[in-house]
């Protein structure tokens, strides 16, 4: 029995990154023989076991033949006689598929240090193209390693195209498309996830309400860039380099779709996109079955985001509405969170990447003055039931008028009537 680490653990090693998941292979055991050691089995794919001290993960050396479409059409086969070699090919990419020994030796059947040195994204062999999954992959790892240079050999590409091509994409699972996507996101630059996808053909099998975009201009004075699809990518782009969370940087993803749905005889105007959009962004998320936080923002931000750019001229009454709308006195993370997915997209045009955005901070004391209103003084009034829901409204009403005029005092502007 020979115990290598595999994959991710031995790229990053060599990379200089952190090491945070270790992946292993056995060679030349059974079944039989890792239960006999106190190894735990799980999982009924294929043969993996916990240490039976550390409880990390060991897998059987093994091969795999496509028997069906999709990702979870294959079958693998796991005994003593598969090779390190045999189990290296099987995997994605060339810097995946290396394995070091307990010594530090690394085994490289493939050239995946080559590939290191040189940053290329290189599939392995003919087989890459049995995976669509690994479509999402590769532009996942792109986005990762795009800092350090990295690009994907047009070989590759092309069998990714093929892949896109192939209707293969479809079979995926919402489950398996959304951890992919999620993950990508959260990288150091999704907005090449979003690039690669396209330049394979992906993006308009996986998500057309974004590729829809690309093409379709703005106006150039709000929007430098003009065509819609860069400035989504900007927007992502800006979201990572600010360090925000996933729901932020799915409605930043998803907050214009709208605009792919303006008639070209009106462009490079798009009058209430924001409303049209919706459907489309109900349609990516149950697609995909989006956790309910990222869906929600989603929708918050693409119905209101113009609300947010605004935010200065709109009335207390507007104002009002729109604290109502996010429920900011129970949830007022959501709001700050559709702020900031406002400022990132404010962010997101070129040459207007390090303007400050004063409607962020206008927006957070809006809240805070809705949020002071006291409900006690009010029940003490004999207020109760809807008249106490509508009491409570007229208060809240009155502080952001309060507000509108203080604000606009210490900007240095008349006062208003």
């Amino acid at each position: 029995m020979q115990i290598y680490k595999v994959g991710g653990a031995v790229r990053d090693r060599l990379l200089g990154k952190p090491v945070t998941d270790i992946d292993r292979v056995v060679v030349g055991a059974t079944a039989e023989q890792m239960l006999a050691q106190g190894y735990r089995p799980v999982g009924t794919d294929f043969p993996v076991f916990l240490h039976p001290k550390t409880g990390e993960e060991y897998a059987l050396a093994r091969t795999e033949r496509k028997s069906g479409r999709g990702y979870g059409g294959f079958v693998f086969h796991a005994s003593p006689d598969v090779t390190l070699e045999q189990d290296l090919i099987r995997r994605d990419l060339t810097i995946n598929a290396m394995a070091e020994d307990d010594a530090g030796n690394v085994i490289d059947p493939y050239h995946g240090l080559r590939d290191l040195e040189d940053r290329v994204l290189r599939h392995v062999s003919p087989a890459f193209a049995e995976d669509p999954l690994r479509v999402l992959r590769v532009a996942r790892f792109a986005a990762r390693y795009a800092g350090l240079g990295f690009s994907i050999a047009p070989e590759t590409l092309e069998l990714m195209r093929q892949l896109s091509r192939s209707g293969e994409l479809q079979e995926l699972t919402p489950e398996r498309c959304w951890k992919e996507i999620s993950r990508a996101l959260m990288e150091d630059q999704p907005q090449v996830f979003i690039e690669v996808l396209r330049r394979c053909e992906a993006l308009e099998v996986l998500l057309p309400e974004v590729n829809a975009l690309f093409g379709v201009p703005q106006p150039p004075a709000h929007h430098p860039e003009i065509d819609s699809g860069l400035h989504t990518l900007s927007v992502l782009e800006q979201a990572a380099l600010h360090r925000q969370p996933l729901t932020v940087r799915w409605a930043c993803l998803l907050h214009d779709l709208g605009k792919g749905l303006t008639p070209e005889d009106q462009w490079p105007r798009h009058i209430a996109h924001e409303h049209k959009g919706l459907r489309l962004i109900t349609a990516v998320n149950e697609r995909y079955k989006v956790p309910r936080d990222c869906q929600e923002l989603a929708l918050l931000v693409g119905e209101y985001h113009t609300h947010g750019h605004r935010a200065l001229e709109l009335k207390a009454s507007t104002l009002l509405e729109l604290l109502q709308r996010f429920d900011v006195y129970r949830r007022p993370q959501r709001f700050e969170e559709f702020i900031v997915a406002c400022e990132m997209d404010a962010k997101g045009r070129l040459g207007m990447e390090n303007r400050p955005y004063l409607q962020a901070d206008y927006l957070r004391g809006a809240a805070r003055a809705a949020q002071a209103v006291a409900v006690q003084p009010l029940l003490e009034q004999g207020f109760k039931g809807p008249q106490l829901g509508e009491a409570l409204k007229h208060e809240r009403l009155k502080a952001l008028q309060t507000y509108k005029e203080t604000a606009k005092a210490q900007a240095g502007e008349p006062h208003s009537s």
